[in-house]
C-alpha cells in the first residue's frame, strides 16, 4: 500500500480561468490564488481590468508613468498571472474556448448573457468541458427583473438594506443613510462565490459532473444581513440607524476617555457584572435599569451618562490595558497607521510583502485562513497587464513562439 501525495497546497492542480473584473470577481480569484490553484487573469489589452484605473491614490512610484496602477488593484490580484486576449475576435474566443477545456473553474463577472454571444456561455464550454465548474458573478442575477443591470457595491449597499441601519439617527448630527466604508457586498459576493466552487469542486470528485454557479452582489448583501433581516421577517421590527450603537446590546460602543476613544462592548450580563466592577460601579449590576440586557437598551442613554463620567481619570492605553486584564471587551479605534505597528498584526504576520518587477514592493494583507498542513503561499505580486501571456499559452495550449507572434501579430492577444 502506497501512501498518497499530499500537495503542499490546498488547491495545487487546479485550474482558473479568472474573467472577472473589479473586486468581487478578483477576490475570489485570489482567493483560489492564495490556495495554490494555478489561477489566470483574462484582462482587456492596454487597458486591462477596470480597477487598474480606480485612483488615486495610486501605488507609490507609478503615479504618471506608463505603468500607473491603483492601490485598490493591489487587494484583489496577487498569485495571479495575467493574460491578454480580445474574444471579440473569434480567434480570440477559440483561445479562450480551448483554455476553458483544460482547466477546472471559470470565473466570470459579465452582464448576464454576455460571454454567450461570444460562444463562451455555460452551456457552450459544458459540451467542451463537462467537468468545468462555471460562476457568474453578477449584480443581481442570472434571473429576476434586475438581472440585466449592471451593479456596484455602492447601490447594492442601498438596495439591500444596509444603509438603512447604517448611520447616525434621525435628529443626530450627521444624521441619515451611510454606505459601509469597505465594499462589503463585493466582499461577501467574492466569498460566496469562493464558497459555491469549493463546494461544486467536491461534488464534482463525487460525480465528475461541473455545474454552473449563479451568486450576485445583491443576493449575498441580503443573505449577510443577518439580525436586521430577521428583525423584520420574524419580529416585524426595523432596526434602523443607530450610529456607534449596538441595536440589541448595551453598553456597546464608542466612549470618550481621557485622549481620544475606546470601543467597550459588553455583549451579554456577564460581561456587563464584569465592566461595573472594573469601573468602580459594582452596584449597576443591582440597579433595574441596568441589571439585564433588554433593560440597559431601553436606558442606554443613561447608562451612556453613567459610563463617560466613569471612564475620565485615565487614558485609552490605560483603560485597554484595565479592561482587557478584567475580561471587559475593550479595544482602540485603529487606523491604517496604527496597523501598521500593531504588535498583534505584527506576530501574526498579516502584512505581506511581494516584489514586482515594475511596481516595487507591493505590500497586501495576509490571508485569514492559516492551514496546519497546506499553508498560504504567497508567489508574486499582483501582475502586470498581459505579463504572462506568452508563457501562459505555451504552457496551457503548447503554443508555439510563431503562432504567439501570429496572434500578436493580428492584435488577438
Amino acid at each position: 500500500m502506497t501512501m498518497q501525495t499530499i500537495p503542499k497546497e490546498a488547491l495545487a492542480g487546479v485550474r482558473v480561468l479568472d474573467m472577472t473584473r473589479v473586486i468581487a470577481g478578483p477576490y475570489a480569484g485570489q482567493i483560489f490564488a492564495d490556495l495554490g490553484a494555478d489561477v489566470i487573469k483574462v484582462e482587456r489589452q492596454g487597458e486591462g481590468d477596470d480597477i487598474r484605473r480606480i485612483g488615486p491614490p495610486w501605488l507609490t512610484g507609478t503615479a504618471g508613468t506608463d505603468h500607473q496602477e491603483s492601490t485598490y488593484s493591489q487587494s484583489v490580484n496577487r498569485n495571479k498571472r495575467s493574460v491578454t486576449i480580445d474574444y471579440a475576435q473569434e480567434e480570440g474566443a477559440a483561445l479562450l474556448r480551448e483554455m476553458a477545456s483544460e482547466c477546472d473553474v471559470l470565473l466570470e463577472n459579465y452582464r448576464t448573457g454576455t460571454l454567450a454571444k461570444y460562444g463562451l456561455g455555460f452551456e457552450d464550454l459544458r459540451k467542451i468541458n463537462p467537468r468545468l465548474i462555471y460562476c457568474s458573478v453578477t449584480g443581481f442575477g442570472q434571473t429576476g427583473p434586475y438581472s440585466n443591470r449592471s451593479g456596484y457595491d455602492y447601490l447594492i449597499q442601498a438596495m439591500a438594506g444596509v444603509m438603512s441601519v447604517t448611520g447616525h439617527r434621525d435628529g443626530e448630527p450627521g444624521e441619515g443613510p451611510m454606505r459601509v466604508g469597505v465594499p462589503i457586498a463585493d466582499i461577501c459576493a467574492g466569498l460566496y462565490a469562493a464558497i459555491g466552487v469549493l463546494a461544486a469542486l467536491n461534488h464534482r470528485n463525487v460525480t465528475g459532473e461541473g455545474q454552473h454557479i449563479d451568486v450576485s452582489l445583491f443576493d449575498s448583501q441580503v443573505s449577510a444581513l443577518l439580525n436586521t433581516f430577521s428583525a423584520w421577517f420574524n419580529g416585524g421590527t426595523e432596526l434602523g440607524r443607530t450610529g456607534n450603537d449596538h441595536p440589541s446590546a448595551s453598553p456597546y460602543g464608542v466612549y470618550a476617555v481621557d485622549d481620544g476613544y475606546i470601543l467597550v462592548a459588553t455583549f451579554n450580563d456577564r460581561e456587563f457584572i464584569r465592566l461595573a466592577g472594573a469601573v468602580g460601579h459594582p452596584e449597576w449590576v443591582e440597579d433595574p435599569r441596568f441589571a439585564k440586557n433588554g433593560a440597559r437598551v431601553a436606558n442606554r442613554k443613561e447608562l451612556s451618562l453613567l459610563l463617560t463620567e466613569a471612564l475620565k481619570g485615565r487614558t485609552k492605553a490605560q483603560w485597554i490595558e484595565h479592561l482587557n486584564a478584567a475580561t471587559v471587551s475593550c479595544g482602540p479605534l485603529n487606523t491604517m497607521a496604527d496597523l501598521e505597528h500593531d504588535p498583534h498584526v505584527a506576530e501574526r504576520e498579516m502584512v505581506v510583502t511581494l516584489e514586482h518587477p515594475l511596481n516595487g514592493t507591493i505590500r497586501t494583507a495576509a490571508s485569514p485562513m492559516r492551514f496546519s498542513a497546506t499553508p498560504v503561499q504567497y508567489k508574486s505580486a499582483p501582475p502586470s497587464v498581459g505579463e504572462n501571456t506568452d508563457e501562459v499559452l505555451q504552457g496551457w495550449l503548447g503554443l508555439t513562439a510563431d503562432r504567439i507572434a501570429e496572434l500578436r501579430a493580428k492584435n488577438v492577444i
